[in-house]
């Protein structure tokens, strides 16, 4: 049975949404438990479903349930049902397959070479063709998940290992993924190679090696940060220790640009850069593209909250928590009514009419996709009194949907991809509203500018110039800038 979406995320929820999180984790006594922390701390990226599977030297064990970490790893009897040493996780929010258990992640497979377990961040642009020619090859798929395109690219290789076998399935996909892996005797850690989807590497105390979508997941289970796994590269972790491969002929690294904006958690570590750091400097630049005068700076939170913070560190206005966010807004099963849906906004969120009433208004957020939540967030802003609300956009206009792993709205509902800034602003309700400029927000995360020729970050979804071609969304009825596809490094 398809899950109906929460009432109090989807409807109300006009944010784009990571597809999920990944860790994984080898040689530890308490490896089931350590995963448990380390997909807490990912939950951002995914809470529709969650899984482990464990490996105990002899057989696997899997645990997968729909819902969130707490809610289905909440019991010392679920943690004993998983043991083992090594584990892998996942949180899922779905962008490819239906939300379904047999879609739940680490997905696991028996091969020749013994069992495969497998947990995927991205999304492969070219799997259906690949699985219509797996299935014309005599592949059962169990799932609708692009991550089963590559289990049985693997069972159906010739190659000689398994690595040889994985490397084999890799060259047939294209898309955006990072992956983590747990066979018998590895775990094993790759990028795309250009490298959209984040992955870390990480070390406990003890010498155990650690993989994660964010450094975050390594902070809470005390792990220290090594780097991050390069864009192409695969990383093996055995009993023997770590060994790293790059099959795949180097290309310049694209990732993606909306991990600074919204995706990873603050407190992360992508890139390079500190994400909190980045999203108060992309305040600090939309202050100086983008001023006015205004008696305060509201953040819409959490999201905003960074820029907010940068943008009245440099324009000089005050900061102040002018919308509070209830963060114990749970599930709910309540029919949504017409009444509802209006009265499910001020669920999560409710004006602080004491900082807004009379008052010239700078709301920050972190994007616009659809618009709708920024009408209701600027009608609440009004009816708490203020004077003004001028509204100011941490990313560029959000103009063309995402095909590498993030849940877009498809492109004709994307408000900035069918109406001028002007028009956005009077449909939202504003006084006046601004973006961040695509230079402004490559000046953030620490480059001069954006490069023309060879862009340094996947930014589709502000440029519509996709770095990986889109099989299967080819022939449809959008235009798609494929120019720089693929694009080598000059040996």
């Amino acid at each position: 049975m398809t899950l109906k979406p929460s009432l109090l995320t989807r409807p109300f929820d006009d944010k784009l949404r990571e597809e999920c999180g990944v860790f994984g984790i080898f040689n530890h006594i308490d490896a089931a438990a350590h995963t448990v922390l380390g997909l807490h701390a990912l939950q951002h990226r995914g809470q529709e479903a969650a899984g482990i599977v464990t490996f105990d030297g002899v057989r696997f064990h899997s645990h997968r349930s729909m819902g969130q970490v707490a809610d289905n790893f909440n019991s010392q009897r679920i943690i004993e049902s998983l043991p083992g040493d090594s584990a892998i996780g996942h949180v899922r929010y779905s962008t490819t397959g239906e939300t379904i258990l047999r879609n739940v992640q680490p997905l696991f497979a028996e091969l020749a070479s013994g069992g495969f377990a497998i947990a995927h961040n991205g999304n492969l642009t070219n799997a259906m063709l690949l699985r219509r020619q797996l299935i014309r090859r005599g592949a059962i798929f169990q799932s609708t998940s692009d991550t089963e395109v590559i289990i049985h690219l693997v069972a159906m290789s010739h190659d000689g290992t398994l690595l040889d076998r994985l490397v084999d399935a890799l060259r047939q996909v294209e898309g955006a993924y990072s992956l983590v892996i747990l066979t018998r005797d590895s775990l094993i850690a790759l990028r795309d190679p250009l490298g959209v989807r984040p992955l870390v590497l990480g070390r406990m105390t003890d010498g155990s090696y650690v993989v994660a979508s964010e450094t975050c997941a390594l902070d809470i289970i005390g792990a220290s940060f090594l780097r991050q796994v390069e864009p192409g590269e695969i990383v093996t972790v055995t009993a023997k220790g770590l060994e790293s491969l790059k099959p795949f002929p180097p290309m310049r690294p694209r990732p993606c640009i909306f991990e600074h904006i919204y995706f990873s958690r603050p407190d992360s570590y992508v890139c390079g850069s500190s994400v909190y750091q980045v999203r108060k400097r992309i305040g600090e630049e939309l202050a100086r593209e983008s001023p006015v005068a205004a008696d305060v700076v509201i953040p819409v939170p959490d999201s905003g909250t960074p820029a907010a913070i940068g943008y009245a560190h440099q324009s000089g206005i005050p900061f102040e928590l002018g919308i509070i966010r209830n963060h114990y807004v749970g599930r709910t099963f309540i029919e949504p009514s017409d009444q509802i849906r209006h009265l499910g906004v001020k669920l999560k969120h409710n004006a602080n009419r004491w900082e807004l009433a009379g008052k010239r208004v700078v709301l920050i957020d972190d994007s616009i996709v659809r618009g709708t939540t920024s009408v209701k967030n600027v009608d609440m802003v009004r009816g708490a009194g203020a004077a003004e609300v001028h509204m100011r956009i941490a990313s560029p206009p959000t103009t063309d949907s995402c095909f590498y792993g993030v849940d877009t709205p498809e492109r004709s509902k994307l408000l900035a991809s069918r109406m001028s800034v002007e028009e956005m602003a009077k449909y939202i309700g504003v006084d006046s509203l601004a973006f961040l400029s695509i230079d402004g927000l490559y000046r953030a995360v620490g480059e001069a500018k954006r490069n023309m020729d060879h862009p340094q970050f996947c930014d589709a979804c502000f440029t519509g110039d996709y770095p990986i071609r889109l099989t299967d969304h080819e022939g449809g009825d959008r235009p798609v800038q494929l120019s720089l596809l693929n694009e080598r490094v000059a040996q």
